[in-house]
């Protein structure tokens, strides 16, 4: 299997619950085709470099996976007919050297997510 990086952007219109949603429809897509996730980044609602569909804003999520190319071609399928999704990049690692810094990311985003993990606990218990 193959090491892939996946950066898609949703529409900053969608409530949380939507997003939650679009996020699980993705990463069930990776899953049922043979893929295996191995981390995930949600980085936030970010100002694009230019509008697109009249939006000057987007909420990115990356996925580190990995899976066989046809899980690839299916997720992209995907993404194409999701009027949700507004923009999306996926990215093969294919080198040692491209390998080792996947690995690097996929660790800073393991990191990142039990920080905020972390602060949503603090916050369920102070309330």
């Amino acid at each position: 299997m193959r090491h892939y990086e996946t950066l898609f952007v949703l529409k900053p219109t969608l409530t949380d619950e939507e997003k939650k949603v679009k996020l699980e429809f993705i990463k069930g897509v990776i899953e049922n085709n043979g893929g295996e996730i191995v981390a995930t980044e949600d980085v936030g609602v970010r100002k694009l470099a230019y509008p697109i569909e009249k939006f000057e804003r987007g909420h990115y999520y990356i996925i580190y996976f990995k899976a066989p190319s046809h899980t690839v071609r299916e997720l992209e399928r995907i993404y194409r007919i999701t009027e949700d999704v507004i923009r999306f990049l996926t990215i093969k690692y294919e080198t040692n050297k491209d390998i080792r810094a996947w690995e690097k990311m996929v660790e800073r985003a393991k990191k990142l997510s039990g920080k905020s993990q972390e602060t949503k606990e603090e916050t369920t218990q102070e309330a």
